[in-house]
């Protein structure tokens, strides 16, 4: 067996097609029954991930660890979450241990889940040696992060450039020369700390970037400052600037889960990660200011018992992900305003918040007595909204019209 990937989610799954396409003899693992059951009928279990290259030839799904001791190559593809706030590596160490009860000399193991620096090496390592063998001598132990982005038609796993690292020199060759098979650059790191760290700043640079705007935001509403065009005009300049999105909050598990992590191995070393915290919470309280805007749009109606029809509740254009959507916090928020919710997104045919279930309209021109834009998703006709004579909150800065107020 050349791959067994371990965790077939966002991440572990299109790994798995793309090695599977290049050639590469694959078996899936994951934990979740569900999981292994659609791909062995034939679907996805991850909207908008293309399983087409695993063919039964090339493919094989499971629920069990024993394809490891066959593997010349094993990546770790499982979640990284949060807990109470803290960083939660159980999925890593559960998949550590199962890895490690079944490897054999010469094997390549890759972790791939996002965590803080030292994580590959004083996690990870420990569990993989727990039967006598010694990483950098039996067996190859190696971090690449991974790049996924949802919804990206331009950049996928084959043409996004691939961070790698090891243990030890040759470690980290053997993992170069395994990318290699699929993708197109692969980009040697200094260390295994480097490249976990590198991963952590590229979510943290689009966290802080994006608190930025948000809060610009914030303040050219408030001197009636039109902020679609402070950004536009500032995105002309060809040097010393990138463009960032104001909107209603942060989603997806990387921006809102990533830098916590980095904050998290900052403090235990005793050091500051003021910035980040305070990125954190100017997004979390951009929830509160859509809520202020819809009072303030809705001109001298009540929000209670208002009807709000909100466009768009996943995280991210174009995509079918609900994880930390930012439409949650505006849902709790409107609720408790008592405004009567309801939602039109074609990506996502169900929503609940806290247990409830949001009233889902078929058209975006159902009756409401406000329409708020939370994500403005390619299939939307965004005009229509901005014709329409009720008035819209355009939390995206993407509509124009009479009755269209922006963030």
């Amino acid at each position: 067996m050349d791959l067994v990937v371990v965790g077939l989610g966002y991440v572990g799954l299109p790994l798995a097609a793309h090695a599977s396409a290049a050639g590469l003899t694959v078996v899936g693992v994951d934990t979740d029954a569900a999981v292994v059951d659609a791909l062995r009928a034939g679907r996805s279990p991850v909207p908008g991930v293309d399983t087409s290259a695993l063919t039964p030839d090339q493919f094989v799904a499971t629920t069990g660890f024993g394809a490891v001791a066959a593997a010349e190559a094993v990546v770790i593809c499982v979640p990284t979450g949060l807990v109470d706030g803290e960083p939660d590596l159980r999925a890593v160490i559960a998949a550590g241990r199962a890895v490690g009860e079944h490897l054999r000399p010469g094997t390549l193991v890759v972790l791939e889940s996002t965590s803080y620096p030292g994580t590959t090496e004083d996690v990870l390592l420990p569990l993989l040696q727990a039967r006598g063998l010694v990483g950098g001598v039996d067996f190859h132990l190696a971090f690449s992060p991974e790049r996924i982005d949802p919804g990206n038609a331009e950049f996928g796993l084959r043409n996004t450039p691939k961070v790698v690292s090891g243990l030890t020199p040759l470690c980290a060759k053997r993992c170069a020369a395994f990318y290699e098979q699929f993708v197109d650059t692969v980009v040697p790191a200094a260390g295994l700390r480097e490249a976990e760290t590198a991963k952590l700043l590229e979510n943290t640079y689009r966290l802080v970037n994006i608190a930025l705007v948000n809060e610009l935001a914030v303040f050219c509403e408030r001197l009636g400052v039109d902020v679609a065009d402070v950004l536009r005009c500032a995105a002309t300049k060809p040097f010393g600037f990138q463009a960032f999105r104001p909107g209603p909050g942060v989603g997806g598990h990387c921006i809102p889960v990533d830098p916590r992590y980095l904050a998290d191995r900052a403090r235990s070393e005793g050091l500051p990660c003021s910035l980040v915290d305070a990125a954190h919470q100017v997004n979390a309280g951009m929830p509160g200011h859509v809520a202020r805007r819809v009072r303030d749009a809705l001109a001298g109606r009540p929000v209670a018992g208002a009807r709000v029809l909100l466009i768009g509740v996943t995280y991210k254009p174009d995509v079918a992900d609900l994880r930390q959507t930012p439409a949650v916090s505006v849902v709790r928020r409107l609720r408790a305003m008592g405004a009567e919710v309801a939602y039109h997104d074609p990506h996502a045919p169900a929503f609940a918040v806290d247990g409830e279930p949001v009233r889902a309209e078929p058209d975006a021109g159902a009756p409401a007595d406000l329409v708020v834009l939370l994500q403005d998703h390619a299939v939307l006709d965004l005009p229509a909204l901005a014709r329409g004579p009720r008035p819209v909150l355009d939390t995206r800065g993407v509509l124009t019209g009479d009755h269209v107020h922006h963030l």
